[in-house]
């Protein structure tokens, strides 16, 4: 028997006794959501996927909060929570803290991380905690049939915006990254093996890895995506980031990515030199051109976008550390309750009579 070992972010999660397929990862549940749903692609993706982990399943936990992505625990066969709106990431904080024996998931939503649980999502990012985030963005509020969403374009028409949505999108890469998230990506829930690629450098990572995943929705906001899966625009669409290699793009390879000398951001420019196109460095310590990287993705019709990932680092993680200042008031005396009742009695206390 071969054995199987868990991915490097997953050391402390025990491996399966043998390997498995996708259909031991595939729960007995009618998969319900709407014909053509971009979510059919990335569970497709997800269920063979899993068994590639080395995990066994009672040791992988996923948890959603509310909306459309948030069937997902339900049509996976492993341990799962369908909790309350926004608050997936801070359950899945407690969970990674106290069970450093699961591999811990959140599928989220863009309304849904963005708007009643955007603190959480960072929180959650800066803390750096053993997680796998993955926010499927339709730019839309799916569930709830069709009002305009934190990722919503500007003047976006929806029923909760009939003459155009006055806000500001958020772009989750650039706020991600604004977070100061160890590992951030971004793929297509289309490309199949992009988006492969990208989950298993998700899972491998230590630490709070987020993937924001482009997914359409065909009933309430069809069509967002496609200058970047039309066959005809999208190598003019799409920015592919690929550590190591340089910044180029379209359909001959004619755009770059280039430094901008007197912004110090990044810019696309026409033809340029090899000696000007940026090469993609994932791993840099300081974020500020993966941030800018993710600025080139315009708010409107995804003229352009950048596709990959932007931010791959390693940083202590808040759960590892938890345990060991968990560890260090245990050591000392053999009677845990004698050495936690010092510590909690310790400091400003006051008796109550």
């Amino acid at each position: 028997m071969t054995e199987l070992l868990p991915l490097p972010g997953l050391r402390h999660v025990p491996a399966a006794d043998a390997p498995q397929n996708r259909k031991e990862f595939t729960s007995d549940q009618e998969v319900r959501w709407c014909p053509g749903c971009g979510d059919y692609a990335v569970l497709a993706a997800v269920q063979g996927f899993l068994p590639e982990l080395g995990l066994k399943r009672e040791n992988i936990v996923f948890v959603s909060g509310i909306g459309c992505s948030s069937r997902f625990p339900y049509y996976l066969d492993t341990y799962g929570m369908h909790s309350i709106h926004g608050r997936a990431p801070a359950i899945a904080t407690g969970l990674a803290t106290t069970r450093e024996d699961l591999s811990v998931w959140v599928v989220t939503g863009d309304g849904d991380a963005l708007s009643i649980g955007g603190n959480h999502l960072i929180h959650a990012l800066r803390r750096n905690v053993n997680m796998t985030i993955l926010l499927f963005n339709n730019r839309i509020y799916g569930l709830t049939k069709g009002q305009y969403s934190p990722t919503s374009e500007p003047g976006k028409v929806t029923k909760s915006t009939p003459m155009g949505s006055l806000d500001n999108p958020f772009n989750p890469v650039s706020l991600a990254l604004g977070a100061e998230g160890t590992f951030v990506a971004r793929t297509v829930d289309s490309d199949r093996k992009h988006l492969t690629s990208v989950l298993s450098a998700a899972a491998a990572h230590r630490g709070t890895s987020l993937v924001e995943i482009y997914q359409n929705c065909p009933i309430f906001n069809d069509g967002a995506f496609d200058a970047i899966k039309d066959n005809e625009s999208r190598s003019e669409a799409i920015i592919p980031l690929a550590h190591g290699e340089p910044i180029r793009f379209g359909r001959d390879r004619q755009l770059g990515v280039v430094r901008d000398r007197f912004t110090g951001g990044v810019r696309i420019e026409e033809n340029p030199s090899d000696a000007d196109v940026l090469v993609h460095d994932a791993h840099a310590a300081d974020p500020t051109t993966a941030f800018a990287l993710s600025r080139l993705t315009d708010s409107g019709v995804l003229a352009h976008a950048a596709i990959g990932i932007f931010r791959q680092v390693e940083a202590s993680t808040y759960d590892d550390q938890a345990r060991d200042q968990i560890a260090t008031a245990r050591a000392g005396t053999t009677d845990t309750r004698t050495a936690l009742a010092g510590l909690l009695a310790s400091g400003d206390t006051w008796d109550v009579v």
